[in-house]
């Protein structure tokens, strides 16, 4: 293992994603701040660990005691200046240009010593290195929805990268309890990658009227899928699905097959963007 020095993580954007880390971490032991400009969604960030790591209780997974230790772990601020320790998880919009402005911002207030981390599910990582001030403390460190439960993250080691963060944030992930896998950026890197055909290939059957949405999602279950296409889809949120599906597809040239589905840019263009606007592929109360 890598020296681990990480006492402080700052979590940037209070987002499902951004509120599910910093719960993970705070369950770990580490000292959060979560930090939005938003401050609305600083608390329902707040709400949302409370009432997740209750779950976990009623399910018998943590003691209440470990919940009163990661409630009182996390800071949450919209003052970017009280942002201060060893590690930056970054999960705010898919936007180069604003993630490079946040790095950097943080880099003056903390130092060149800095790690940076970016949730990021599809931008490269190398593109983003390019135009931040010290490019060797970027990482990829890629969590999946929902960040409390899934095991699986994904360590994304750019051209720049020093190899020793790589270790360290891989070291960070089993300290959280999770299944960290080490791979080089390139579009998609390896989920986002394979996952592309998956969910492009369910919206062509239905599309082109060979399948219903329930169908395809049945078959899927049924053969061991926790989750259709559809349903994580809309969990995941249709507009980031789309951008990511998007960012893939241009990154390797436009090839066809891989080309983002017209059912769903008619979905995000209503508004319909799955379960967090109660409306996606299908309806939720």
């Amino acid at each position: 293992m890598a020296n681990n020095t990480i006492k402080t993580i700052i979590v940037c954007g209070a987002g499902t994603m951004g509120s599910g880390i910093a719960q993970v971490a705070a369950t770990a032991g580490f000292k959060v701040i979560q930090f939005d400009l938003n401050e609305s969604m600083l608390v329902k960030a707040g709400q949302s660990i409370k009432k997740s790591l209750q779950k976990f209780v009623e399910k018998g997974k943590i003691s209440p005691e470990v919940v009163d230790s990661a409630l009182s772990n996390i800071h949450y601020t919209a003052d970017i200046t009280e942002c201060k320790g060893e590690l930056v998880i970054e999960a705010i919009i898919e936007n180069k240009d604003a993630k490079v402005g946040l790095f950097n911002q943080l880099f003056m207030n903390n130092g060149p010593q800095l790690m940076v981390a970016s949730n990021t599910s599809s931008i490269s990582i190398d593109l983003i290195a390019e135009s931040i001030t010290y490019p060797s403390q970027l990482v990829g460190m890629h969590f999946f929805n929902p960040a409390p439960m899934m095991k699986l993250v994904e360590v994304i080691k750019g051209k720049y990268t020093n190899p020793t963060i790589v270790e360290q944030i891989a070291d960070l992930a089993l300290i959280m309890q999770k299944t960290p896998v080490i791979c080089k950026d390139s579009p998609g890197f390896i989920v986002n990658r394979v996952a592309r055909p998956y969910y492009l290939e369910a919206m062509h059957l239905v599309q082109n009227g060979k399948a219903t949405i329930e169908q395809v999602d049945a078959v899927l279950t049924s053969i061991g899928f926790k989750m259709g296409p559809f349903k994580l889809m809309d969990l995941i949120g249709l507009d980031i699905n789309y951008s990511v599906s998007t960012i893939v597809w241009e990154d390797l040239g436009k090839p066809l097959r891989l080309k983002p589905a017209a059912i769903q840019k008619d979905k995000i263009d209503q508004g319909l963007l799955g379960v967090k606007t109660k409306k996606g592929f299908y309806q939720y109360d």
